[in-house]
C-alpha cells in the first residue's frame, strides 16, 4: 500500500492493496459530500425559478420569467464568484459554498435550455423581432448583470476590508 500525494483540490487518497481507491482518492466530482451539496442547491434553486415563473406573468406572448431568472443567478453568480474569491484557500468552506450556491443553487435557479425553447416558440409562432430581443436581450442584461455582481461584491468586500484594518489599529491618540 503507498500514499499518492494531495492534488491541488485535495483529490490524493490511498490506494487500497486491490488496486481501488478509497473515496478520499476520488476526484471532487465523483464524491458523495460535493455531489449532495450540488443536489440540495440545484433541488433549492431549481424550486425558487419554478416560484418566479408562477409569479411572474407573460406579456404579449413574451415569458417574461425566464429572461428574469437568468439576469438574476447571472447577478448573484457574479457576486458569489468575487466573494469566494478572496476566502482563506487553506480551507474548505469556499470550495464548498462555490458547489451549495455556484454550481448548485445558481445552476439549478438559471435555465437557458428554457431560454432556447421560449425562443424557438416565438419564431414558430412569428414574432421573430421578439424572439431575437428575447434571446439576445437576456444575453446581454445577462453578462452586465455578471459583472454588476462581480463589481458590488469587490466593493463591499474592499469596504469590509477597510473596516476591518481600521478596527485593529484601535484608537487615533
Amino acid at each position: 500500500m503507498f500514499v499518492i500525494p494531495d492534488g491541488e483540490n485535495g483529490a490524493g487518497g490511498v490506494q487500497k492493496e486491490g488496486g481501488g481507491m478509497n473515496d478520499s482518492g476520488r476526484p471532487p466530482h465523483l464524491r458523495w459530500g460535493p455531489i449532495g451539496l450540488v443536489a440540495a442547491g440545484g433541488t433549492v434553486g431549481a424550486a425558487c425559478r419554478e416560484g418566479l415563473s408562477l409569479l411572474i406573468p407573460s406579456v404579449s406572448a413574451v415569458p417574461l420569467a425566464i429572461p428574469a431568472v437568468n439576469v438574476i443567478g447571472a447577478f448573484l453568480l457574479g457576486y458569489l464568484y468575487e466573494a469566494l474569491a478572496n476566502l482563506d484557500k487553506e480551507r474548505s468552506t469556499g470550495t464548498r459554498l462555490r458547489l451549495l450556491l455556484g454550481t448548485g443553487f445558481c445552476g439549478g435557479f438559471t435555465t437557458y435550455s428554457a431560454l432556447a425553447r421560449d425562443t424557438a416558440v416565438l419564431f414558430r409562432d412569428g414574432l421573430a423581432l421578439a424572439a431575437s430581443v428575447y434571446a439576445l436581450g437576456t444575453i446581454v442584461v445577462g453578462a452586465c448583470a455578471t459583472w454588476a455582481g462581480i463589481l458590488l461584491s469587490g466593493a463591499i468586500g474592499r469596504r469590509s476590508l477597510r473596516a476591518a484594518q481600521e478596527k485593529d489599529k484601535g484608537p487615533s491618540r
